[in-house]
C-alpha cells in the first residue's frame, strides 16, 4: 500500500510543526553535539584574537597592532563559520534517522513525506541562529562594535545570516541522507568549517598566494563574509560580492533540495 494515500489526508503545516518539535526536542536532551560543533568557533574567536591578535592585527592595519579593529575583522567570518559548524550535527542527526529505521517508520505514517526532512531543516536553522547570537554575544564581550551599521543594514545582516543558514542545511541534510553512518556523516560535512578557513575570514584574500586567490574569493564563504563584513561595519560591500553571496546561496539551497529529496525518496518504501 502506497504510503502517499494517507499523506495527503493530512496537514502539512501540522506534520512540519510536529517534526520540527520532535528535533528541537531531541536536541534539548542530547546538547552534547551542538555543544561541541558550537565551542569549535568560540574557541577560534579567543584564540585568534588573545593569542595572535596581536602579530595578525598588525599585519592586516598596516601599523601598530589594534586588536579592536582586528576583532570588527574576524568576527563576521566566524559567525558564518558557526553557522557551518553547527549544520554538521544536522547532518549527524539525520544519518541517525536513517541508520535507525527511524525514516522508514514515518513512511507508514499519514504524514507529509515532506514534513520529515522539512522538521530537520527548520530546527536547524533556528539552532544556527540561536549559536550564531551566543558566539555574537562572545564576541561583544570581548570587543566586538558594529556602531556604523543602521538598522536597515543590521536587518539585512540577519537576512543572510538565515539564507546562509538555510543553503547549508540543505546541503547537511543530503550529506546525512547519503552517509552509512553518523560518523561518515560528520567526516562528510567537515568542508563546511574547513571553507571559511581557507577564506577571507582571517587575512585577506590579496595576501593568500597568488594562485591560490580566485579559489579563496569564490568560494561560498569568503562572499558571504565580506558582505556581512560590510553590513555590520557599514563600510563598502561590491556589487560582485553581494551578487554572489545570493547565488551561491540560492543555487546551494535548490541544490541541497533536490539532492536530498531524491536521496529520501530512493530509500525502499515500507
Amino acid at each position: 500500500m502506497s504510503t502517499l494515500a494517507p499523506a495527503k489526508k493530512s496537514h502539512a503545516f501540522r506534520d512540519n510543526m510536529t517534526m520540527l518539535r520532535r528535533n528541537l526536542l531531541h536536541a534539548r536532551r542530547y546538547p552534547s553535539l551542538t555543544l561541541n560543533l558550537l565551542l569549535t568557533p568560540i574557541m577560534l574567536l579567543l584564540l585568534f584574537v588573545y593569542v595572535f591578535g596581536d602579530v595578525m592585527s598588525a599585519g592586516i592595519t598596516g601599523g601598530g597592532p589594534d586588536r579592536s579593529e582586528y576583532i570588527a575583522y574576524i568576527v563576521p567570518g566566524l559567525l558564518l563559520m558557526t553557522i557551518g559548524s553547527t549544520v554538521i550535527g544536522t547532518a549527524v542527526s539525520v544519518s541517525n534517522d536513517m541508520t535507525e529505521g527511524i525514516m522508514a517508520r514515518f513512511r507508514t505514517l499519514a504524514i507529509h513525506r515532506g514534513a520529515v526532512l522539512i522538521g530537520h531543516v527548520i530546527g536547524s536553522v533556528l539552532q544556527s541562529v540561536a549559536s550564531v547570537v551566543l558566539v555574537g554575544a562572545v564576541a561583544v564581550a570581548i570587543g566586538f562594535r558594529s556602531t556604523d551599521a543602521s538598522v536597515a543594514e543590521w536587518l539585512l545582516a540577519f537576512g543572510l545570516i538565515v539564507l546562509f543558514t538555510v543553503a547549508l542545511t540543505w546541503v547537511a541534510v543530503g550529506m546525512g541522507l547519503v552517509s552509512p553512518n553518523a560518523e561518515a556523516a560528520s567526516n562528510n560535512a567537515m568542508p563546511l568549517i574547513l571553507l571559511p578557513l581557507l577564506s577571507s575570514a582571517f587575512i585577506p584574500v590579496d595576501t593568500m598566494p597568488g594562485w591560490f586567490q580566485p579559489v579563496a574569493e569564490y568560494q561560498p564563504f569568503s562572499p558571504a563574509i565580506e558582505t556581512l563584513r560590510g553590513l555590520l561595519l557599514g563600510s563598502e560591500i561590491g556589487t560582485v560580492n553581494a551578487v554572489l553571496t545570493v547565488a551561491w546561496s540560492v543555487g546551494l539551497t535548490v541544490l541541497g533540495y533536490y539532492w536530498s529529496k531524491a536521496s529520501f525518496n530512493r530509500e525502499p518504501q515500507q
